[in-house]
């Protein structure tokens, strides 16, 4: 009998998902059906193919979307976080499992006890970050403690960067990802995380600024950025008793320092509009944030507000982007500094159709075993094969295919409202994945603790 997978939302990061379905389709007997909202943008590779229905749906059509999810086996949702309960309520009331790749809402949240009366399965975090992450970290961490080891350090590092064949910028960056939530970053309130058993805060105007290192062999050193709550995963991961727990965002060396001037000129500011926006020059936009001189131009002005030299490699990379270019328009009417600033950037660090992005992924795992501190690092790299088939597609994608298989297939049972975070989901998907390429080098490394010559002040 044919089974029917319904996928809601075919933006970038469904190109590996749909590809995994759709070469599993004939063995498993299989029939993909994919609504979104412009249909028409879904590559010919998978709207042609026959074991395959695309069609137009309209999230907010009580109706259309009903019907859909009632005809289908198991649900899919890749749509924005804010939009899954609508799904999830949906799938509840027709008795049909669910899949996500986002972080687990607390409407989502409420839902569990019916979904687990129901015997239903509600995985949710099982992309790339979170999602790989989880699976990755907690495959170790249960080691250990099978072991007979304590965890006393945790700390998870994830980048969405440009592979480096196609890394041609002085920032050493290109969107591969949601342009939005990079400029966006770090913001909502103070990062929050534990070292050395010590309460740290960091607030956004200083984020940028307190950065960690770390040294992947064959891709070079890498900066990191506190995220905005590391302990959010005390309880997921059953480090209550952890001495440092740190989560981090990864850059090239020297992308966080460039970032900053941004963060200081006010232009990642998302709480206000810019009236007369539409239309309004390179040059115009940067002016906005700096003094009146009736002599100073806007590059001298700008280097004397932020204090930097012509000869500083901030400068070159402000250039890079044609800041001061007064001929570039924004077309963005009443738009925010911050979507000004996005529409400026992804004018430079939009990936080409034959660039490459890559995805890195660093561990750490410090722990007592018979009274002896000892260390893991682990890291992973993977990257893209072009614009359309991406690292970033590629990690987010096939773990959420592979799992929407093993519980449409009985292998994953248990009910809930969940995350990746079990021995019954983490194993078979992480094994999956390294058949497919994706998979950690871990080493062996003298416990270090919290290095205070890794944070730059």
């Amino acid at each position: 009998m044919v089974r029917t997978i319904l996928v809601i939302g075919a933006g970038k990061s469904t190109s590996y998902l749909l590809d995994y379905f759709l070469k599993k389709s004939d063995a498993e007997q299989l029939h993909i059906k994919i609504g979104d909202l412009h249909p028409e943008h879904i590559p010919n590779i998978f709207s042609d193919h026959p074991n395959c229905t695309v069609f137009a749906l309209d999230i907010f059509n009580d109706e259309e979307r009903k019907r859909a999810i009632s005809e289908a086996s198991i649900v899919v949702s890749m749509l924005p976080a804010s939009l899954h309960i609508k799904v999830a309520e949906d799938c509840l009331q027709l008795k049909k499992h669910l899949i996500t790749a986002s972080y687990v809402s607390k409407e989502l949240k409420a839902l569990d006890a019916e979904v687990k009366k129901n015997s239903l399965v509600f995985m949710n975090e099982i992309g790339l970050d979170p999602g790989i992450d989880h699976m990755s970290a907690m495959e170790v961490i249960d080691r250990i403690r099978d072991a007979g080891g304590k965890m006393i350090l945790f700390e998870s590092f994830t980048g969405g960067l440009v592979a480096p064949e196609s890394d041609t910028n002085l920032w050493n960056y290109k969107f591969t990802w949601n342009p939005r939530n990079v400029v966006l970053a770090g913001q909502g309130g103070a990062a929050k995380f534990i070292q050395e058993g010590t309460y740290k805060y960091i607030p956004y105007q200083k984020l940028f600024r307190r950065t960690e290192f770390m040294e992947i062999e064959g891709y070079g050193t890498f900066e990191a950025y506190a995220n905005r709550d590391s302990l959010d995963y005390r309880d997921a991961y059953g480090l209550q008793d952890v001495l440092t727990l740190y989560r981090g965002t990864m850059r090239r060396v020297g992308f966080s320092k460039a970032w900053q001037m941004f963060v200081i000129l006010g232009m990642t500011d998302d709480s206000y509009t810019i009236e007369n926006s539409e239309g309004m020059s390179y040059r115009e936009f940067v002016n906005l944030f700096l003094p009146y001189s009736p002599t100073d131009s806007v590059e001298l002005k700008l280097r004397h507000y932020l204090k930097i030299d012509q000869d500083d490699i901030r400068w070159g990379k402000l250039l890079e982007l044609n800041l001061f270019d007064a001929t570039k328009k924004i077309p963005l009417k009443k738009a925010s500094p911050a979507q000004m600033l996005q529409y400026i950037l992804e004018d430079s660090w939009t990936l080409q159709p034959d660039e490459k992005d890559m995805i890195v992924m660093y561990h750490k795992f410090g722990y007592e075993l018979n009274g002896e501190k000892k260390q893991i690092d682990a890291n992973m790299v993977v990257t893209g094969e072009n614009r359309t088939f991406t690292a970033m597609a590629k990690t987010v994608g096939l773990p959420v295919a592979m799992v929407t298989l093993q519980i449409l297939n009985g292998k994953i049972t248990t009910p809930g409202v969940q995350i990746p975070i079990t021995k019954e989901v983490y194993h078979p998907i992480l094994t999956e994945l390294k058949a497919n390429g994706i998979n950690f080098k871990e080493f062996e490394v003298p416990y270090l603790g919290y290095n205070p010559d890794s944070v730059a002040s």
